[in-house]
């Protein structure tokens, strides 16, 4: 390949990597551009987990093999395979300065230099699939190994050679760069959807998922539900033991929420600011949203220095009414909400569960005053 086709190839690949919005599409672009840039059939990239020792496969593109999933959900290889990373994995490379170079394995057998005894996994991966050769570039981000980026060419091309495998060591610079791209882009969307403090969901993440939601609901009829609850007695606690034991209340609140959103499949939980939480659930039926928000009312009330919470429940499975919006549906919930801390009941109050004059639907759809009860917050009031 001429030096001019290399740099194209390189630059393709650091394009495509940018124009990635999820890791996974980061991961296809890496694996597809490495594998075009060397002329390559097959080509894979794994991430070391540490913690299990083994390399965990994240894409394969190209010609795959009959067991080869684009995006495998358990394909992984226990290191101890392959002792020709062990080395790398373990960074022993620092000691002799510069970073590790790519290497060549071939059907036919270890790679030249290879000790004799040396474990050919890879060689036999090789002649299983049809596969003549393979060039292993180890990736290291942010100084410590990473993994590998894996490109194989069918039996009966040419094989890798030196130069390819020089080159192979370029590019898995370049995919390092993009994987620690995508790993800011991924810290930016976590911050901009997270609470800070209790490390749940907040209220841009909650506004994005409920539109997702009811929009299932309009389109298939998914059942959405709501759960928001005021956790009681905030105020108490930070005028009289300060700020910071208040904070760890929210934060002790916020970790009973999240257990208990755990026994909603797919639920999503989240502070809506202040004293405010919420469970969010697209799927799940409304008894059991109902009985989850029970469960909540039920260990919140046995939180050290809380005084439990007010919660409300609403649910397009119950009858509300129609649900075009994500408006009425939080409407709905905030009303359930407020009319639990109104009568101070120690269980879910749940819109639409009182019969055709349900005093909870009434108060969400009444016309809006000027300081409506049952919309205290402003970010709710949007059209």
């Amino acid at each position: 390949m001429g030096e001019d086709r290399r740099l194209a190839a390189v630059v393709a690949l650091a394009q495509g990597m940018a124009a990635a919005h999820t890791p996974r599409e980061s991961w296809r672009a890496a694996a597809l551009g490495a594998c075009r840039a060397l002329a390559g059939g097959f080509a894979a990239l794994s991430v070391w987990e540490r913690d299990l020792g083994r390399l965990r496969v994240l894409v394969n593109v190209g010609d795959r093999a009959a067991d080869e999933e684009e995006f495998p959900e358990a394909e992984a290889y226990p290191v101890h395979q392959f002792p020709e990373i062990t080395e790398f994995l373990h960074e022993r490379w620092v000691s002799g300065g510069g970073e590790p170079n790519a290497w060549v394995e071939t059907a036919e057998g270890p790679a030249e230099g290879r000790r004799p005894g040396y474990c050919h996994q890879r060689v036999a991966a090789l002649r299983r699939r049809g596969r003549g050769s393979c060039v292993v570039a180890p990736i290291v981000l942010h100084g410590r190994a990473w993994g590998e980026l894996y490109v194989a060419r069918s039996a009966g091309t040419p094989v890798f050679d030196r130069a390819d495998a020089d080159f192979a060591t370029v590019l898995a610079a370049v995919v390092a760069a993009g994987l620690a791209q995508t790993e800011r882009l991924e810290e930016a969307r976590r911050l901009a959807f997270t609470d800070a403090l209790t490390g749940l969901a907040n209220r841009r993440a909650v506004d994005v998922r409920l539109e997702e939601a009811v929009e299932q609901h309009r389109e298939r009829g998914t059942v959405v539900s709501l759960v928001v609850c005021d956790l009681n007695g905030l105020k108490r606690v930070n005028d009289t033991l300060g700020h910071a034991v208040g904070d760890r209340l929210l934060e002790r609140f916020g970790s009973v929420l999240s257990l208990c959103g755990a026994m909603l499949p797919g639920a999503l939980a989240a502070r809506l600011g202040g004293d405010e939480f919420c469970l969010l659930a697209a799927g799940p039926g409304a008894d059991d949203v109902v009985r989850v928000a029970g469960e909540l009312c039920r260990r919140a009330g046995e939180l050290e220095l809380g005084e439990g919470v007010a919660c409300g429940v609403a649910s397009t499975g119950d009858p509300i009414g129609p649900v075009r919006t994500a408006r009425r549906l939080f409407r709905l919930a905030d009303a359930a909400q407020y009319r639990a801390k109104a009568v101070r009941a120690a269980r879910p109050v749940v819109a639409g569960r009182e019969g055709p004059e349900d005093p909870v639907v009434r108060l969400a759809d009444e016309p809006p005053r000027e300081q409506p009860a049952a919309e205290r917050r402003s970010f709710r009031g949007r059209p």
